[in-house]
């Protein structure tokens, strides 16, 4: 569902895809579709010895499959809350051309 005022595009590949997280986050389900990041792998590392996080990867062609989502200016100061201090948002293009939003551990 694309809303008028919703502008921002963030790339997901952990818990923002989970129902009961966006619930929580923005009080409603997102509607998103399949997105391809080239050039970034999920990380050895975890945040918190759990939670999933990106690292550019030395191969180029490596990809990484997740989903995007349109979120307004709001929802995106949401989603920075629900990440907290341990991931940092960063602009990323997707093997669509399209930019997006994306967390990645700090």
């Amino acid at each position: 569902m694309q809303r008028p005022s919703a502008t921002q595009y963030l790339f997901t590949y952990g818990t923002l895809q989970e129902t009961e997280v966006q619930l929580g986050v923005f009080s409603r389900v997102l509607q998103g579709e399949e997105a391809i990041l080239r050039g970034y792998i999920l990380s050895n590392e975890k945040v918190a010895d759990r939670y999933p996080t990106i690292a550019v990867s030395n191969d180029s062609s490596k990809t990484l499959t997740g989903k995007i989502y349109i979120l307004s200016p709001e929802e995106l100061i949401k989603a920075d809350a629900y990440e907290g201090d341990a991931y940092r948002r960063i602009q990323v293009v997707l093997a669509s051309g399209e930019k997006a939003w994306a967390y990645i551990a700090k």
